[in-house]
């Protein structure tokens, strides 16, 4: 009988945060041109702050304070939350339809919504 050999195998892998959560990317080389789209955290998060919206459009809420408690969230996160619902409409066509990735987390995104709609794009997608 032989002695046991040991085999180390590299796999090149790159772990970034995406929302505060570490994502583990494979190897540029492997990966496709587009990753996928849209994390899942930004979509969920943009149909909430349009649900919320609709909540306070139709008087089933009276205030953020009302849905932050409903939803067992902080006022200034609802509050954050809910600017996602007054993104620029060819910011939330190209994340929605197109499922373009944006290059920024979701809190960067809610504070694009105070920029004018011409700006939003452009940061939320880098210079392209």
């Amino acid at each position: 009988m032989s002695a046991p050999t040991t085999m180390r195998v590299f796999i090149p892998l790159t772990i970034r945060k995406r929302n505060g959560r570490p994502k583990i990317l494979p190897p540029t080389d492997i990966m496709p041109a587009n990753d996928g789209g849209v994390d899942p955290h930004v979509l969920k998060a943009i149909a909430r702050a349009w649900s919320w919206r609709r909540k306070l459009e139709s008087g089933a809420v009276g205030t953020v304070f009302d849905i932050a408690k409903a939803e067992d969230v902080t006022p200034a996160y609802a509050g954050r939350m809910l600017k996602l619902a007054y993104l620029a409409p060819t910011v939330l066509d190209s994340l929605l339809i197109h499922r373009r990735a944006p290059a920024v987390s979701v809190k960067d995104l809610a504070a694009a919504v105070e920029l004018p709609w011409t700006e939003q794009k452009t940061l939320v997608f880098g210079a392209s």
